[in-house]
């Protein structure tokens, strides 16, 4: 926070708010989230993302879309700002929409704008991380790691500090609009094993880790309503999953955090 930095509440689904809060704004970063929940997505997503297109239109101010990769779908390689939309869900679905209705706008000229995407993330305080609850918290509590999917492919994953930097530099950098960009993400082709080993070396721990199948969330799901949500994008964490960041690195000159340097500042 700076001292003049001014706050302000609006509900992003009232046109009237959103274009009140953005008024006045040079450049808007939307980096809302909404209730993991299908039925919400499909709902107030495209809301959401026409009030604020209309907003910046209006104030003529430029847009940064923070977005996730659910538009790529299940992708046989590595993940680019070229990779094409085949979503492989129904989110991936609502995200595709959404990215596309602001593609258009600036295609056609009416927004300055981009779309920076991450991977999975993880990092100190980043509650919402699929490792914060099963590797950071239960290694902490001196319990076993867990892992969602198979353990032995590759998934990458963008460090918050890291993704929070590119954020900032892309905004306020003017040759950086209309453009896709991924945010730094380490080129370490690291597995779930190898997440939880690093961890555990840290934490001077014996190595010990649970996988649990799609079978085993689904059933989980049953009583747990954010697992329930998850099953449809298990394919993240069944198959190799390769996000890469080679455009930033080569623009700004900067690397990523290494996953040792990460995890460690994750748990301490």
């Amino acid at each position: 926070m700076n001292a003049t930095d001014q706050l302000v509440s609006a509900d992003l689904l009232n046109y009237e708010q959103t274009e009140q809060a953005v008024s006045g704004s040079d450049v808007v970063y939307l980096l809302a989230g909404l209730k993991y929940d299908i039925k919400v997505w499909q709902r107030e997503w495209p809301i959401l993302m026409k009030n604020v297109i209309d907003a910046c239109k209006k104030h003529n101010c430029k847009l940064v879309f923070f977005d996730n990769v659910y538009s790529y779908g299940l992708v046989n390689g590595v993940m680019t700002e070229s990779t094409p939309f085949n979503p492989s869900s129904k989110k991936g679905e609502v995200r595709a929409k959404i990215a596309t209705l602001l593609l258009d706008e600036m295609k056609a000229g009416n927004l300055t704008s981009m779309i920076v995407r991450g991977a999975d993330f993880y990092g100190p305080d980043a509650m919402m991380s699929m490792t914060y609850s099963t590797v950071t918290q239960r290694l902490k509590a001196g319990q076993g790691a867990q892992w969602i999917g198979k353990a032995n492919k590759i998934h990458t994953f963008t460090y918050t500090p890291d993704a929070g930097k590119c954020v900032a530099m892309l905004g306020n950098n003017p040759n950086a609009f209309n453009q896709t960009w991924h945010t730094l993400t380490s080129k370490e082709r690291i597995t779930g094993e190898g997440h939880v080993r690093i961890a555990c070396e840290i934490l001077n721990r014996n190595y010990k880790l649970q996988s649990l199948p799609k079978f085993g969330v689904q059933l989980i799901g049953l009583f747990v309503p954010i697992l329930r949500e998850f099953v449809e994008m298990m394919y993240q964490f069944e198959q190799d999953y390769i996000f890469d960041s080679t455009k930033f690195e080569k623009e700004f000159g900067v690397q990523a955090t290494s996953y040792k340097e990460g995890i460690a500042a994750t748990l301490t």
